[in-house]
């Protein structure tokens, strides 16, 4: 059984910087696509980036040059740098994975982790 756990969130101040991990256990061959969300409170869950097995990324706009998006594949973990974090940005942030390879052959679909609270306060 694959699992998602994510670390790393926090109470910053603006301007701020913090490192979300995300490591992914389980019987796994490979990982495709990674990613993280975040949801506000009274809002939808929103893509946040995402970067592929090859390392190709994608960021929404309104976190682009602010935050990087990384991933060690020997280690089956994603990262996310938040740089320069504003009010706004306070949300539960969910690592996602799309697809994973298991040893089995077996392909699972759409893992979740728990959350990491990031609140950016003054």
């Amino acid at each position: 059984q694959v699992q998602l756990v994510e670390s790393g969130g926090g109470l910053v101040q603006p301007g701020g910087s913090l490192r979300l991990s995300c490591a992914a256990s389980g019987n796994i061959f490979s990982i495709y696509d990674m990613g993280w969300y975040r949801q506000a409170p009274g809002k939808q869950r929103e893509l946040v980036a995402t970067i592929t097995s090859a390392g190709t990324t994608n960021y929404a706009e309104s976190v682009k040059g602010r935050f990087t998006i990384s991933r060690d594949n020997a280690k089956n973990t994603v990262y996310l740098q938040l740089n320069n974090l504003r009010p706004e940005d306070t949300a539960v942030y969910y690592c996602h994975v799309d697809r994973i390879l298991e040893v089995t052959k077996r392909i699972g679909y759409d893992y979740w982790g728990q959350g990491t609270q990031v609140t950016v306060s003054s």
